[in-house]
């Protein structure tokens, strides 16, 4: 079990974290702000310089997990995490890789007087780990990064175990959070199990346009960017059945009739992934009322939405909206398309 300690910069995440593993028995402290540290040694400076903050890389968040699922393997118990998200696809895309190893989150929040923050930050500050890094700097840095944790409260209240710690000691928030997490009343984040392959995968996703010729994207809680609703296909499941299976399940629409294939894509490894087959079918258009029955199971979907090409272009990670490109133009003639790597074959 993970209890991870959300909270904004300055609030008190990490005293109370090291308070917090007095309390629960055979628990461990894990601080993900080390491999932020490991990263600016690893990485090359041009791409460090591309992001505002080391949470923006695909790698931190990936490290993240990887090094919290082979720590809890390693001793077992209880993880305590200190660590801000406010960026809810993040907050997924972390929790969903760790649900998928099998490692229940409870997330924890700790609340307070933006005045009592900011009183917090003034007197004193945890400086990252970063040589360069000096204490006005840091200070500022808190400073901005508070109107991007009161945006975030939104979701973060409605997902996280709220602590108003700002009249509480770290040791006394730290009883506060044990006896949350002993009693149930911090529970575990409803967020989807998707096991990791451990080979090449197939997988069918199903196309679905309105009367503009619009197709649905949905935005899974699992992992980053939007997606065409659609799975693996299970053994002994035919592609075309498991797409029509997955948009039941996903959306809550029962489809008439099995969708005509459009494309075959050959996605390659690329590590840790491995790749395998992706199918895209025309599964036609939800007109009228029909849109109307689209329900999302929370733990799985965040959201859906019918876009233009152009507009898709912006949501789909690129290999995704090329197989999206082709698909269309499939469609359009009336044929089957046969891709590898998102490129038109033979």
């Amino acid at each position: 079990m993970i209890v991870w300690v959300n909270g904004a910069f300055g609030a008190g995440k990490t005293s109370t974290a090291r308070e917090l593993i007095d309390l629960i028995p055979n628990s461990t402290f894990y601080d993900p702000e080390v491999i932020g540290g490991a990263l600016r040694q690893l990485l090359p400076q041009k791409l460090l310089d591309q992001v505002g903050d080391y949470q923006d890389l695909p790698i931190w968040r990936r490290l993240v997990v990887d090094g919290a699922a082979a720590l809890h393997a390693e001793v077992g118990g209880v993880l305590v995490v200190p660590m801000t998200l406010t960026r809810q696809e993040y907050r997924d895309e972390i929790f969903g890789g760790l649900a998928a190893r099998r490692i229940p989150v409870r997330h924890v929040l700790l609340t307070q007087e933006e005045t009592i923050l900011r009183g917090r930050i003034a007197a004193r500050v945890e400086i990252p780990d970063d040589p360069e890094a000096d204490e006005q700097r840091v200070r500022t840095w808190a400073y901005e990064h508070i109107e991007a944790f009161k945006e975030a409260l939104g979701w973060l209240t409605a997902d996280a175990y709220a602590v108003d710690n700002g009249t509480l000691t770290p040791r006394a928030t730290a009883e506060r959070i044990a006896d949350a997490v002993r009693s149930g009343a911090a529970r575990v984040c409803d967020i989807v199990q998707t096991p990791e392959p451990t080979a090449e995968t197939l997988a069918a996703g199903v196309l679905l346009f309105d009367e503009e010729d619009r197709v649905l994207l949905v935005d899974p809680t699992y992992k980053p960017g939007w997606e065409f609703p659609g799975g693996v296909v299970e053994r002994g499941e035919a592609p075309a059945r498991a797409g029509v299976r997955e948009v039941e399940e996903e959306l809550g629409v029962r489809l008439g009739r099995v969708p005509r294939l459009l494309v075959v894509d050959w996605e390659p490894p690329r590590p840790p992934g491995y790749g395998g087959l992706r199918l895209l079918f025309d599964g036609g258009r939800l007109e009228g009322a029909r849109a109307g029955e689209v329900l999302l199971p929370g733990a799985e979907l965040r959201g859906w939405r019918f876009v233009s090409e152009q507009e898709a272009a912006q949501l789909l990670p690129p290999a995704r909206f090329e197989r999206l490109r082709w698909a269309l133009r499939a469609r359009e003639r009336s044929t089957v398309l046969n891709l590898e790597a998102g490129i038109p074959v033979g």
